[in-house]
């Protein structure tokens, strides 16, 4: 006994010694999802969807997914999206679901830590599984991302499709049907048979996912691609027949878009493109969503009617259109997915996003969109904004690579100071610098337009197979184009905290950035888009309306007694607010300390701000004896 008691002391000892502390260990987790693997998928899915539902915004889904083998399957519906780069999707919108084979329902479970993976076994015999679901769009912007209206139904097909795990997405054929509400007319860059429903030809998953369909009641189409050129067409949708039509003039700017695009990037790697164009408030946007023959774009519903109140948003399109190049074809690696439910890592988004915007800020120059003084001007609103983000100190560039996987869908209290997504608006002054740094290097003999010809718009025409890249293939076609230490280039403004890198591109381009008391057309245009007036660079205050305090600038002067957003200014030195009064106080060249009375979580009291200085606003100034190079890169190309 004495032995066994031992043994037991020791065993107990050795047991106890394997944990550093007492208390709870995990269980296990649950099975992982099979892996995507490159392999065939036999037979083909059948998808069908109604969409016929906009007063209660239900897509109901019927799905039949042949069957590969019997026993343990999952299924998946789609998490992270192109567009977000994140895991952005809504497993809450998915509801209603049923599951059967040869008739008879089938038990399924969703995975305890992946909730939008399903598991269910899959009988002998079985040759397919029918699938029954609702898709619920939220109703307004605070539930969630609108995909229906009374008048514009959009049909993103990864909200509206289940799909089994264990394949590359390329590999699975995918045969759709929708159904619209009776008037409605359609546009997708998928191809269709004229069937009611409508009948879409067989195509892999991951094309239809890039297809998203929208229609609508009132829709008319423009051709916006030269002759003999692949067909390139904006369709306009919207709830009245008034805000479809586009002028000549606007038309013909965006058939000069057009060309210039194919001008900077002369391979095409898609048979046609579709700009479908949902002009509405009750949509998401302003904005776009890049797919390789398309993209989904959302302005305002009198973007064509009232053009010259909408400065700000004339580059969406050329954005857009660049992505099919730019992200769609060629498409960083570590971003690159074989799945909708894989993740996606965005280091390249500089790349991606950022020289994109870059682009889109060019060609709507070039194009005439915007003239080349509102470009000016945006650049320099853009520089003053990308200046003015404190959080440049603590957060470099290439950290805001990893916003989508932090930021998205979480708002954020101090967006100057937190930063969000900045490798767009920063994106555009390091390839200024880039395109600076070519033609300092090649004596303007070349420019980034080289390098985007090359790099961009490489292989053969009308090949839309993706091509992959890394920082290195990066590196190596700026150096085919201008010799040069590009890594160590590229990694010191990436890496960098130094305020010198967001302006020293705009130098090597022939300007500065200046500040005076006139307020540029843009600048006052990025207020309304906004929904605040900007007082930022005296207080370090935006106000929206009824006084409402949009954003506080961190460790500005209002700031540093005690602002936050949200608070209500109710008067300035004793008469009610108002932006014009505001105005006239800080027009002076020394500013006398302002009396904001201000409410705050339920308390109104008198806050005394001491202005940094009179309001400044930013412009761009040639600087005498340099070359204009700015204004060469801006300039239409034959």
């Amino acid at each position: 006994m004495q032995g066994i008691g031992r043994f037991l002391v020791l065993a107990l000892a050795m047991i106890t010694a394997t944990h550093a502390s007492e208390g709870p260990q995990p269980l296990p987790l649950p099975t992982p999802v099979p892996a995507p693997r490159d392999m065939p998928f036999k037979g083909s899915i059948e998808l069908s969807v109604d969409a016929t539902n906009t007063s209660q915004r239900i897509y109901r889904v019927r799905e039949t997914i042949p069957v590969q083998s019997t026993g343990p399957m999952t299924l998946l519906y789609p998490q992270w999206e192109t567009a977000s780069h994140a895991p952005t999707a809504s497993a809450t919108a998915l509801a209603g679901l049923v599951i059967r084979s040869q008739g008879k329902p089938l038990a399924w479970k969703r995975d305890a830590v992946n909730p939008f993976a399903f598991h269910v076994d899959v009988p002998a015999g079985a040759t397919t599984l029918d699938l029954a679901f609702q898709f619920l769009s939220p109703f307004s912007a605070r539930q969630g991302l609108v995909s229906t209206t009374p008048d514009i139904v959009t049909v993103p097909w990864h909200s509206v499709l289940l799909y089994p795990a264990g394949w590359f997405v390329r590999n699975i054929p995918v045969t759709a049907h929708l159904t619209l509400p009776p008037g409605f007319q359609a546009v997708t860059a998928l191809e269709s048979r004229p069937e009611r429903p409508l009948a879409f030809d067989t195509t892999s998953l991951e094309t239809l996912v890039d297809s998203p369909v929208v229609a609508g009641r009132h829709v008319k189409r423009y051709d916006l691609g030269a002759a003999g050129d692949a067909p390139v067409r904006l369709t306009a949708l919207a709830a009245s027949a008034d805000d479809v039509e586009v002028d000549a003039v606007q038309l013909g700017k965006l058939r000069a878009m057009v060309r210039q695009t194919r001008a900077l990037l002369p391979t095409r790697h898609y048979a046609h493109y579709d700009f479908m164009l949902a002009l509405s408030d009750d949509l998401p946007g302003p904005g776009g969503i890049e797919q390789a023959q398309s993209s989904s774009d959302v302005l305002a519903p009198d973007f064509f009617r009232n053009n010259a109140d909408h400065l700000v948003d004339r580059d969406l399109l050329a954005h857009e259109f660049v992505h099919s190049w730019n992200g769609r074809y060629r498409q960083p690696a570590d971003l690159w997915s074989a799945t909708f439910n894989e993740p996606m890592r965005g280091s390249l988004l500089w790349v991606y996003e950022g020289q994109t915007e870059f682009w889109g800020r060019v060609l709507a120059a070039r194009a005439g969109l915007r003239t080349t003084q509102e470009t000016l001007d945006a650049l320099a609103v853009g520089a003053a904004g990308v200046l003015g983000q404190g959080g440049r100190a603590w957060k470099s560039l290439q950290d805001s690579t990893n916003d989508p996987l932090i930021a998205a869908g979480h708002p954020m209290s101090w967006r100057d100071w937190q930063r969000r997504e900045d490798y767009y608006g920063e994106g555009v002054f390091l390839w200024l610098a880039v395109d600076a740094e070519i033609r300092t290097k090649t004596h303007d003999a070349k420019s980034l337009d080289d390098v985007a010809r090359d790099f961009f718009a490489g292989g053969k025409e009308g090949d839309m197979t993706t091509s992959t890249y890394t920082f290195d293939d990066v590196c190596a076609a700026l150096q085919r184009v201008a010799p040069n230490d590009w890594p160590t280039f590229l990694r010191s403004r990436l890496d960098s905290h130094d305020p010198g890198h967001v302006t020293d591109g705009l130098a090597g381009e022939g300007y500065r950035l200046v500040f005076d008391a006139t307020a540029s057309d843009y600048f006052r245009q990025s207020e309304i888009d906004a929904g605040a007036r900007d007082f930022s660079s005296a207080v370090g205050l935006t106000i929206g309306k009824g006084g409402i305090v949009k954003t506080v600038s961190w460790n500005g002067p209002a700031f540093r007694v005690g602002f936050a957003p949200g608070a209500r200014i109710e008067a300035v030195n004793g008469q009610a607010y108002r932006p014009e009064l505001l105005d006239g106080l800080l027009e002076a060249s020394k500013p006398a300390p302002l009396q904001l009375t201000t409410t705050m979580d339920g308390t109104t009291a008198i806050i005394v701000v001491q202005p940094v200085g009179p309001l400044r606003y930013p412009h761009l100034q040639r600087i005498q004896g340099t070359p204009d190079r700015l204004g060469a890169l801006l300039a239409p190309r034959p």
